[in-house]
């Protein structure tokens, strides 16, 4: 998305790369300072700018910034001899999928956040998704220039929500208050290294470096104390710590190399403050990536295994090892076709090379537990590039450790892993989020329906996050995805990329019907037109069974008045009316049908004739009893912070929902267990957001019909069912 003025090498070997995940909410500023740490470094002319020589409209700068928004994007920037890969992972909770995505490929977290907003719910619950899985992590508050900013009040808030082991390592030196505050300059407490903003500083002003005034020594000394007590004792540096006790002064090189120590552990988190407008912190910001995170020789090597699931060991991040790469994330390219950005775990990618294209399968739709499982073929690479802002520029060989972008892979699917034709891999894939939000999709028009089914199908492809299924009861192509922000992304992906129109409407709820008291019912199938006729008479006795259990038939002709040949004619006619239903047109399920008596002709019964008789005995039955509409109910589990709980609780009850329990997880969060009908939590996934101030996320499965209230009434069941 913007203008380079030079072109970032490759790496040489593993130990110079650093792949470095930029997370945190929208509008934290994550976008903005990739972009002023690729000018500090001398990657981009101008932070924002685009490509030098070529004519932008508004409208392309708008769909820029929001390409940018929904999809992970890398951007690699020389710091000396290291390539750093700045992963930009999408900030709003609809585009959680490739956040983890952007995980996956990096070897370390910089977690960003707003020196105004402070820490919100939803950035604390993607801090202990990297917690649970040992990813290090650092801080970057931003915009600590603003009159309203408290950088100090922020420390506390991720202390707070982060918990130990949060310490500032670059504090901001304020002068004045209020409206006349102003940033002045920023001490490392590590380095006590002070760099002066005074002269107003820009995105291209490099700071003078200085003594620290004395006043902030006293205000921020006892930050330095307790920071150095901390990475002595999460790096586990006995001879320094009896040093430090001892009173003696510390070389700040090996407080450096203990901080390193501590941050690829996982137990130590720096908070860096940074103005990426200005460009304050922002150079600092980018000395300290390759000085504190992990290369890929550090991080623990993913799970593999063979296909048959026997596992592998002994990879570990060796350019000359077996091939073992991921595919983070596809996107499709009107000129190129289909785009791979694939993270190198083990061995060296080379342009044009054949490999093994392994896939763990993509579930169909919710509460189908049918894969598609793709056990491997084999491909041949396209070229190997890495992204230069808009551009990209091809690169010959890619070493374990690295990310690339590779073309021609048109079987790739994110979560796809690449290995050797004679060593074929597969990497266990990372937890992809669960779409809760349908929506009904269908063609706008007759040129469109033959595009549909292939278009999806590629969407889908390229985001797991997407889920696409074809109710077999309303006959509706169902798309499931995150939230209303990511079904606008994938219905713009079908229309501008795809050329595919299509139509939304509401899902329709699969309603179903059956007796509630006995009855009875005649199926006379009498037709005489000249010539062969049709003939054919039953009778039944229609009995209600409990849920679940289907179809029972039962024959009990005697005599021989419906000859043995046509007894499961009835039956198939009875069947085929259950599916088609009765009057309002939702399916019969759950019946006793008794065949009790019945009529035959010599010439002109048939087995069509019989099940006609058998479908018009049921329709007869149904006519003169009482039906019932069952509506589907789905157990639902809702994970939310306790502060939500009572919020929550009576969410649910207002949507009839009855809870079975609650029961207390990892981080303090609750998870309730509930029956709650479909008809209700259509559209949950964004109302719970809104409940719970996007803490909240939820799974949902299908448990059984249910009698639908008549509180509720059919007016409303028939407003969202089949009929």
């Amino acid at each position: 998305m913007v203008d380079r003025a030079v072109t970032v090498p490759g790496a040489d070997r593993p130990q110079n790369i650093r792949n470095v995940a930029l997370v945190g909410p929208t509008g934290a500023g994550k976008t903005t300072l990739v972009e002023a740490l690729l000018h500090a470094a001398g990657e981009i002319k101008r932070p924002g700018s685009v490509e030098e020589g070529t004519t932008v409209s508004d409208h392309d700068e708008v769909e820029i910034r929001q390409r940018r928004s929904v999809h992970l994007t890398v951007n690699p920037v020389m710091v000396g001899d290291v390539k750093v890969n700045l992963l930009d992972t999408p900030g709003y909770a609809d585009f959680v999928g490739a956040m983890r995505a952007g995980l996956r490929g990096a070897d370390a977290a910089l977690f960003v956040v707003s020196a105004l907003d402070g820490v919100d719910g939803r950035t604390r619950m993607l801090w202990e998704e990297c917690a649970a899985v040992g990813m290090p992590r650092a801080v970057a508050v931003t915009k600590v220039d603003h009159p309203r900013a408290d950088f100090d009040e922020v420390v506390g808030q991720c202390q707070e929500a982060f918990g130990p082991g949060v310490h500032a390592a670059y504090v901001p030196a304020v002068e004045g208050s209020g409206d006349q505050r102003e940033l002045v300059g920023l001490w490392g407490l590590v380095s006590e290294r002070y760099y002066d903003y005074s002269d107003g500083g820009g995105p291209g002003t490099a700071p003078s470096s200085c003594p620290a005034p004395e006043w902030l020594r006293g205000q921020a000394g006892p930050l330095r104390e307790t920071l150095i007590e901390e990475v002595i004792t999460e790096s586990e540096d006995e001879a320094l710590m009896d040093r430090y006790m001892a009173g003696g002064e510390l070389d700040p090189d090996l407080l450096i190399e203990d901080l390193k120590k501590a941050v690829a552990a996982g137990g130590f988190h720096p908070v860096l403050a940074t103005s990426p407008t200005r460009g304050v912190g922002v150079r600092e910001l980018l000395r300290e990536l390759p000085l504190s995170c992990p290369d890929p020789t550090r991080r623990p090597f993913p799970p593999v295994a063979r296909p048959d699931g026997r596992p592998v060991g002994g990879l570990s991040c060796d350019p000359d090892g077996p091939l073992v790469a991921e595919v983070l994330s596809t996107t499709s390219d009107p000129y190129v076709g289909r785009i791979s950005l694939v993270r190198v775990f083990s061995g060296t990618l080379a342009p044009d090379a054949g490999v093994h294209l392994h896939g763990h399968g993509v579930r169909t739709g919710l509460g189908n537990a049918e894969e598609l499982d793709r056990t491997g073929e084999d491909e041949r690479l396209g070229s190997l590039s890495v992204p230069l802002g808009r551009r990209t520029s091809p690169v010959g060989e890619v070493i374990a450790g690295d990310l690339c972008l590779v073309s021609k892979l048109p079987a790739a699917r994110t979560g796809d892993t690449l290995s050797a034709p004679e060593l074929p891999l597969r990497v266990s894939p990372w937890r992809f989020p669960d779409p809760m939000l349908p929506v009904a999709v269908s063609a706008a028009s007759a040129s469109d329906e033959d595009k549909l089914s292939h278009a999806v199908s590629r969407v889908v492809a390229e985001d797991p996050s997407l889920r696409v299924r074809v109710n077999p009861e309303t006959h509706q192509m169902v798309l499931w995805s995150l939230g209303e922000a990511h079904l606008d992304a994938a219905l713009d992906r079908l229309e501008h990329r795809y050329g595919v129109r299509v139509r939304t409407e509401e899902v329709r709820i699969p309603l179903r019907e059956t007796f509630t008291v006995p009855g009875q019912g005649t199926g006379r199938n009498v037709k005489q037109s000249g010539g062969h006729g049709e003939f054919g008479v039953c009778r039944i006795r229609v009995e209600p069974l409990e849920s679940g259990a289907g179809l029972e038939f039962v024959d009990r002709v005697v005599g021989g008045v419906v000859p043995r040949q046509y007894v499961p004619s009835v039956e198939k006619g009875i069947r085929a009316q259950m599916a088609d239903g009765v009057d309002d047109g939702y399916p019969l399920v759950d019946l006793r049908v008794t065949l009790y008596d019945g009529r035959a002709h010599s010439v002109d019964s048939s087995d069509m004739a019989f099940q006609k008789a058998g479908r018009l005995a049921l329709r007869d039955a149904a006519s003169a009893s009482e039906l019932a509409v069952l509506e589907p109910v789905d157990t639902v589990a809702v994970e939310v912070d306790d502060a939500f709980l009572g919020a929550v609780l009576s969410d649910l009850s207002a949507r009839r929902g009855r809870v079975v329990g609650t029961e207390t997880v990892a981080g303090g969060r609750i998870v309730i267990r509930a029956e709650v009908p479909e008809l209700e939590i259509v559209r949950y996934a964004v109302e719970l957001r809104s409940v719970s101030h996007g803490t909240g996320v939820f799974t949902r499965d299908y448990l059984r019909h249910e009698r639908l209230p008549e509180h509720v009434g059919h007016r409303r069941a028939r407003a969202r069912g089949t009929a």
